[in-house]
């Protein structure tokens, strides 16, 4: 058992615990004393923990009963942390639409405080010149359309590199794990489109920065219960904070080993149709014109940033998407007819080009990720005095977005728990302008329409929802296409986890697969794109 470095005795804990107790129901003596705004309703909460008692093990779920009974904009207390919750699309529009700019503010919630990169951050900085200048990079720059054409390479490989890998586990009778595929694959695409010309010369790139973030988002993870008590929050007990802040040594090791020897080759440089991610960040930290100048800190950060954001986020997205698929195999038939009839009965593979006339994929991909929400809770704060549904609701509130529940509303989808693609094939038809499904699924997908909120909305809207639905469509297409599925044992369905924490949905991928090529294609001639 390894020995703490401090002492604490029973004495001591006492008077922590009463001193803060004093200190909390003199806050709210005189706080509530002071306040005769209109709030929001709530249930009734306790000293100290709030309404801890009424959250059962998922939290999206939780806030999603109780907005039954006190209404869609409801005031909820978690420990320290106030916040009001959104729970359907009507309001969720005033705060992601009418009041976006007053609204475009993300509350942090993690401990950041252990983090060696303090206010480098972009994904939760507040909205100002910092953010708007990084927002403008990606939407022109890091992320734009042209730019992830540059990769379509890389996900096609990676793609083909994946099934080749499920070959073999056929040939050899072995079970797979398709959760340990799509890291692998999610990791190996991201890491080439950050930084590919140090993965073509180190393999071992890919797998390094997995393991890093891997130990800095489970370290992470372990802050939930003292960051809803204030005082606690600096108080590193258990020792989480020393183990991130050495994750975040590693990874920083490593990312200036990578920057310095990209500022090494500049006198090598290929051009502007070879650049990847960490070239574009460079020139703009090297250009004397920007509009900001960034610190390689920022650089460092955001980088790290896209690791955290994009690994495990797609990778849930994918896993989800296949055991819907699996446990309802009619669907998955339709979806391999779909396929063969783009592509015939013929032994070439699926390419990106082939996914705009892919509706039905499109459909049950979309209806995944509205089930099962890599993002149940939307944060945002309000950066000045307004009026919401009537209330008043004050400069520095604190917001949660249900999306799990605005995307299981039953006013908006009938049967809203039933895995039901068809629901987005009958009603895409936008009648100001004609567009192709594709536009409107695209367009959806980023959130102009409140009720769907995958990958949230308005300016905080995820910035990689179209990288995530071409790595999406492309890999689940190509399983589809070239296997069958079955769970390995006595078992018909993928077993699901129970959903704990921020979760919604559980989580997928606790069985054993097996996979067994199309009777039509033929993978082993596929050596070569």
């Amino acid at each position: 058992m390894v020995a703490m470095n401090f002492d604490i005795n029973y004495t001591s804990c006492s008077y922590l615990f009463f001193t803060f107790i004093t200190i909390f129901l003199l806050h709210r003596l005189f706080s509530s004393s002071g306040s005769h705004h209109r709030l929001p309703p709530g249930p009734r909460g306790l000293p100290v923990i709030g309404h801890m008692h009424l959250l059962r093990s998922s939290l999206p779920r939780s806030l999603q009963a109780l907005a039954h009974t006190y209404g869609p904009l409801m005031n909820i207390r978690i420990g320290s942390l106030r916040v009001l919750v959104v729970s359907d699309s009507d309001t969720a529009k005033q705060i992601l639409k009418t009041h976006d700019p007053d609204f475009a503010s993300k509350f942090v919630f993690g401990p950041r405080q252990f983090n060696v990169y303090k206010g480098a951050e972009f994904f939760n900085a507040p909205y100002g010149p910092y953010w708007r200048f990084m927002k403008k990079l990606c939407m022109t720059k890091l992320f734009a359309g042209y730019q992830l054409d540059r990769f379509v390479d890389i996900r096609e490989e990676e793609t083909l590199a994946l099934l080749r890998s499920l070959v073999e586990k056929s040939r050899n009778g072995e079970a797979c794990d398709l959760g340990l595929e799509f890291t692998a694959l999610t990791t190996k695409i991201l890491s080439k489109m950050v930084m590919g010309k140090r993965c073509r010369q180190n393999s071992n790139i890919p797998i390094e920065i997995r393991k890093i973030v891997s130990d800095i988002m489970a370290c992470a993870t372990k802050f939930g219960f003292m960051e809803l008590f204030g005082p606690l929050r600096d108080l590193d007990v258990f020792g989480n904070g020393k183990r991130l802040r050495s994750s975040i040594w590693r990874y920083d090791e490593l990312i200036e080993k990578i920057l310095k020897e990209y500022e090494d080759d500049k006198s090598n440089d290929d051009g502007e149709k070879d650049k990847d991610i960490v070239d574009i960040l460079l020139d703009t930290y090297n250009d004397p014109k920007a509009e900001l100048k960034l610190t390689m800190n920022q650089i460092k950060f955001f980088i790290l940033e896209l690791f955290m954001a994009s690994l495990d986020t797609t990778s849930a997205a994918l896993q989800w998407t296949m055991t819907e698929l699996i446990n309802n195999q009619d669907i998955l038939g339709k979806m391999r007819e779909e396929i063969k009839s783009i592509l015939g009965n013929t032994n070439r593979l699926l390419k990106e080009s082939d996914l705009q006339k892919l509706p039905y994929l499109q459909a049950a991909i979309k209806e995944t990720l509205r089930l099962h929400p890599v993002g149940p809770l939307l944060r945002r704060e309000s950066n000045r005095d307004m009026n919401i549904n009537g209330y008043n609701v004050k400069s520095g509130t604190k917001i949660f977005i249900n999306a799990y529940g605005i995307m299981r509303d039953p006013t908006t989808y009938k049967d809203p728990d039933k895995f039901m693609p068809e629901r987005f094939l009958e009603v895409e038809q936008n009648t100001e302008r004609k567009m192709s499904y594709y536009q409107q699924y695209m367009l959806e997908l980023k959130g102009q329409y409140v009720n769907y909120l995958a990958f949230g909305s308005g300016r905080r809207g995820c910035l990689g929802a179209s990288h995530a639905s071409l790595v999406l469509s492309l890999t689940i297409g190509s399983l589809v296409q070239c296997f069958n599925w079955t769970v390995k044992g006595d078992e018909d369905k993928i077993k699901i986890k129970l959903p704990t924490g921020f979760s919604a949905s559980g989580t997928a991928g606790g069985s054993s697969l097996m996979c067994s090529p199309e009777l039509y294609f033929d993978p082993f001639a596929h050596q070569t794109k």
